[in-house]
């Protein structure tokens, strides 16, 4: 750590153009290469995925996204002759657009069954070549222009389905521009200095920009869902303030006792700070990529984009802030501010009193935490998990309307159809799929069921039946749960055929069946190799132990707040969002990020801890200076990542709107409940045996010190 600190001060000028050249190269190369990304989500061994083998193999003609303008009026019917020679002149524009195969009319002969019976709400089926990830977004909002100039003269017109979806989260948002500001706002408080502040600003959004460009450029390599830019942006830029802004804090410390030498100040800064912001990043890192240990590949790309944005604003901060510090001006302006403060002791003044406020009623504030913590997680165990439809957007948006209108004129279920697929072997009969069709027929839940279409040879067929309930009900789950378990085998022996029960809805229950299965394997692993890598580096039991109890609780009582709010509806109105389940990927992806991030907290705080237990041999005291050290850097850093996050729930996509809740209380509860009220209580409850690790454990571990030359004292 000391040879690169000294090789990045000693060609500063080499490495600034270095990231320069880098940012400038990959924003071009991802311009060049237009970014590519994907939604697609397949689970082997599901039924909904044999479902989605077989009409991919059997039903070629089904391909492409498919979907629907939707006409309505408020009064009168549809047969209106003005009305109808509108919509049909502007259904005929859509069909000469690129990218569009096939429009089918509500008022053509097939289009019978797209009129609702009150004739006062139809659609049209707007059929794409491509799925809806690979469609431009120009292509799409072409659709969307052209269908919207038939709505006036009480006729109204919205439009439904995945590309259309997909297009309306494609809407720009200022969300990263909010927590810049926040994040300079809190720096100039914290340091009072523009320099100081304006540092830690450039390396992040060096270190963003650039992560966020390979996200681009390898969306094309490995399939990435659409959010990931922004999930990536929401920590990426959080860690990479955080990460330069506990380097430059431990320089300001360094110049004050080093008579303003900037080298030795930016070498012991990186020695100590920067061991910590190496080992906290690849902390990060390994939890989320610890995803990937799922096997579900919609992972996959979300895990890695997001790493890769992490990663690249670690390497910013060991690198270029050493470089930016140690430019004469800059470091002697933002060493020079410190010296002006006073001493490093007496800042930390207010966090030593309440770390001995704490200490002295410590069996209080250990027991009032644990409390409240378990008190938010109990949500937690009423979660719903459901991929989210139109349904849950906003009612100001053209797919919402149109999911709301179909909903009205064909009934609940409409917007969730059951697809039936249907293998018949070479010696059964096609009359046996008729058989198939008028038992779903018949079955409580199910409204009304299409005719079946058969492939070419007769060898598989399909309908889609209609449930009487919402996509998003538990009855529509309760109700495939059970034609799949005592229906379809039931049907399949009777018929000699095998049906299966696929589409949208299914495969949601799917997808949250696996999550549900998946995660306690995962949270499992990732907890014990985190609790590895804090007993590898603080020699220690008790703290590791103590810091996954911790972020375990700091997840469940985030994921809680999140299903008060996106399940329950308690303050949904102020997010702008509609009450429904929770994304089944949100639990593990959550846990995840805010594992490796607590882990951020905890190793910055402990290992200043461990400095001090080192150097007095006092284990109260130790816990004292180590918090009196920390506590306002921490609490800055916290502040700033909690104003990064929460700024991302002003954007248009529920999911990111969760993430961006979930993960803000989730920083929150644990730099302002766990780092500076249980920890300092629980550590001093349990006093030197929060060091103690066995001999013969202690000779078998390496040594990494996260402490730096401090270790040696």
């Amino acid at each position: 750590m000391v040879r690169l600190a000294l090789a990045c001060a000693r060609h500063r000028r080499a490495v600034l153009a270095i990231w320069v050249l880098i940012l400038i190269g990959l924003s071009m190369l991802s311009k060049a290469l237009p970014a590519q990304y994907a939604d697609n989500i397949t689970l082997p061994g599901t039924e909904s995925h044999a479902a989605a083998q077989i009409l991919d193999k059997q039903f070629t003609n089904q391909s492409g996204d498919r979907s629907q303008i939707v006409f309505a009026v408020d009064s009168g019917t549809l047969d209106n002759q003005a009305t109808q020679a509108r919509a049909t002149k502007m259904l005929a524009d859509v069909a000469k657009l690129p990218h569009v195969s096939e429009v089918q009319s509500p008022w053509s002969p097939n289009g019978r069954g797209q009129i609702a019976k009150s004739n006062q709400v139809a659609f049209a089926t707007v059929t794409f070549d491509k799925f809806a990830q690979e469609l431009a977004i120009p292509d799409i909002e072409r659709v969307i222009s052209t269908a919207k100039k038939a709505r006036g003269d009480g006729l109204q017109v919205e439009l439904g389905g995945a590309a259309i979806s997909r297009t309306e989260r494609a809407k720009p948002a200022l969300t990263e521009a909010i927590g810049v500001m926040a994040a300079i706002v809190i720096l100039l408080l914290t340091f009072g200095s523009f320099v100081a502040m304006g540092l830690p600003i450039a390396t992040a959004l060096f270190g963003l920009g650039s992560g966020l460009a390979l996200v681009a450029l390898g969306s094309r390599v490995l399939d990435t869902a659409d959010f990931a830019p922004q999930l990536s942006a929401m920590i990426g830029l959080g860690v990479g303030i955080d990460y330069a802004l506990f380097i430059v804090t431990r320089f300001r410390d360094a110049y004050s006792n080093n008579s303003g030498d900037v080298e030795s100040a930016t070498v012991e800064a990186m020695d100590t700070a920067g061991r910590a912001v190496l080992f906290a990043g690849l902390t990060v890192v390994i939890a989320i990529l610890g995803m990937v240990l799922l096997g579900i590949n919609f992972l996959y790309g979300v895990a890695v984009a997001t790493s890769v944005v992490v990663l690249v604003s670690v390497l910013a901060s060991m690198t270029l802030t050493p470089a930016l510090l140690s430019f004469p001006r800059i470091g002697s302006s933002i060493g020079k501010g410190r010296k002006r403060r006073g001493k490093p002791r007496g800042e930390g003044q207010l966090w030593g009193r309440w770390a001995d406020f704490v200490v002295k009623r410590r069996w209080f504030f250990a027991i009032l935490g644990i409390v409240l913590l378990v008190g938010l997680t109990i949500p937690t165990f009423s979660m719903r998990q459901l991929h989210n439809d139109a349904g849950n957007d906003s009612t100001s948006q053209t797919t919402r309307k149109a999911y709301d209108l179909l909903a009205k004129g064909f009934g609940p279920g409409f917007n969730g159809p059951l697809q039936f697929v249907i293998q018949i072997p070479a010696k059964t009969s096609p009359a046996a799929v008729t058989q198939v069709e008028a038992a779903i027929k018949t079955e409580p839940g199910i409204a009304d069921v299409s005719k079946p279409t058969f492939n070419k040879s007769k060898s598989a067929a399909t309908f889609t039946a209609y449930p009487t309930t919402a996509p998003q009900a538990a009855e529509t789950t309760d109700l495939v749960n059970h034609l799949r378990k005592q229906i379809t085998p039931a049907l399949g022996d009777r018929t000699n055929t095998t049906v299966l029960v696929g589409g949208f809805t299914p495969a949601t229950i799917d997808l949250a069946d696996t999550f549900s299965a998946k995660l306690p394997l995962f949270i499992g692993l990732v907890v014990l190799l985190s609790a590895l890598l804090l007993m590898l580096v603080f020699r220690s039991l008790i703290v590791p132990l103590k810091a996954a109890l911790m972020n375990l609780l700091s997840i469940g009582a985030a994921l809680g707040v999140v299903t008060l709010v996106f399940q329950e509806g308690y303050g949904a109105g102020l997010l702008g969002v509609q009450p429904g389940p929770i994304e089944p990927f949100l639990p593990v992806m959550m846990f995840a990020i805010i594992f490796g991030l607590s882990m951020d907290y905890e190793v910055f705080i402990v290992s200043r801890i461990r400095e001090e237990w080192l150097a007095t041999d006092d284990a109260r005291l130790s816990v004292r200076n180590g918090l009196a050290a920390t506590g306002r850097v921490v609490t800055a850093a916290a502040a700033i990542m909690i104003c990064v996050f929460a700024s991302f729930m002003f954007g248009g996509d529920r999911v990111i709107k969760m993430f961006g809740l979930g993960l803000a209380t989730a920083v929150f509860i644990d730099a302002f409940v766990i780092r500076v009220i249980l920890l300092p209580a629980v550590m001093d409850l349990a006093a030197r045996a929060s060091w103690w690790l066995p001999a013969w454990l202690d000779r078998l571990l390496p040594n990494v010190a996260v402490e730096g030359r401090r270790d040696s004292h």
